[in-house]
């Protein structure tokens, strides 16, 4: 099989990569902008991988597409804090963009696209959790805007085309390979300041509740539901519980035995403050799913770091 991923080099695509890659059956395409940033991917000598660079926007060469049976879009230009500071220009970086390349999948034959979603915001804050996938989604950020109109679009492309698709609304992911430079990820940069010593913002009093999943838990699961067969296209997928950033503190704290320095600021207004998912429909559909503790999660990645970031 010959699987494309798009935004191959970030977080989750590093980890999805090289999990892909250890099916020798298969070819595996890996883009992003800059051939750099494959370092971790080049370090595993995969005989089946192509990395290849690319603008990741409207004006990339969709032929790449050529021959494609599915392909991977991990493709985002923002993250949720930002989001709302540029909402027109990032809307054409990332819902047209998306659009072109649902285009191209028709054009060149792809047998299936896998969107990554965000169960983070697409929902919004007036739902009460768990989240399931049949929630009202009232997103509070372009972020979870575009999120939403790109999951819509592969809906219109799949009634018009006949373009099979999955969705998964992830969760909050953490784990290797995660840039601890707090943008994105509050266990993988918590984790790295506890080991640091360095000071911890939180913003809020530490009473914002998430949903926190540990990386190979999200590939497994990403992995599973697009292999399913089941007539649902979209999916939550995350730890099934809620955390508070206050627990999260805690468990950072026994988990390594460190005392935290901990700020806290303002709290913003991007901040959900409840959220987390109902993950009934995957465990009926495709099976039980079952993640490792938060504080192992922490654990795992307290090693990497030691071993890869000091």
């Amino acid at each position: 099989m010959n699987i494309l991923v798009l935004g191959a080099a970030g977080f989750i695509g590093t980890n999805l990569s090289i999990e892909l890659a250890a099916n020798k059956n298969d070819i595996i395409t890996l883009v992003d902008k800059n051939k750099e940033w494959f370092d971790n991917i080049e370090n595993f000598q995969f005989t089946n991988t192509i990395i290849k660079e690319s603008p990741l926007d409207i004006s990339m060469d969709y032929s790449i597409l050529n021959n494609q049976d599915i392909v991977y879009h991990l493709v985002s230009t923002v993250v949720p804090s930002n989001s709302n500071q540029h909402i027109s220009q990032d809307i054409e970086a990332n819902v047209l963009f998306s659009s072109k390349l649902f285009d191209a999948c028709i054009k060149y034959g792809v047998k299936k696209v896998v969107f990554i979603s965000s169960g983070g915001t697409v929902y919004g804050k007036e739902s009460a959790c768990p989240l399931s996938e049949s929630t009202p989604t009232n997103p509070i950020s372009s972020y979870g805007v575009q999120k939403l109109t790109i999951e819509k679009l592969l809906y219109l492309y799949y009634y018009m085309y006949g373009l099979d698709y999955r969705v998964i609304r992830l969760a909050n992911p953490y784990g290797p390979y995660q840039r601890p430079n707090g943008v994105l990820g509050a266990v993988t940069t918590f984790t790295y300041k506890a080991l640091k010593g360095e000071e911890i913002q939180v913003y809020g009093d530490g009473s914002v509740i998430r949903d926190f999943i540990y990386i190979d838990d999200a590939i497994k699961g990403i992995l599973n539901v697009v292999k399913s067969e089941t007539k649902h296209h979209t999916f939550n997928l995350g730890s099934g519980y809620g955390t508070s950033i206050k627990q999260l503190l805690a468990t950072i704290e026994n988990s390594l035995n460190l005392t935290l320095n901990v700020v806290y600021k303002s709290s913003r207004s991007v901040d959900v403050p409840i959220n987390y998912l109902d993950i009934s429909r995957y465990e009926k559909y495709i099976g039980k799913f079952e993640t490792i503790s938060l504080s192992d999660g922490i654990q795992k990645t307290a090693e990497y770091m030691k071993k890869n970031l000091m």
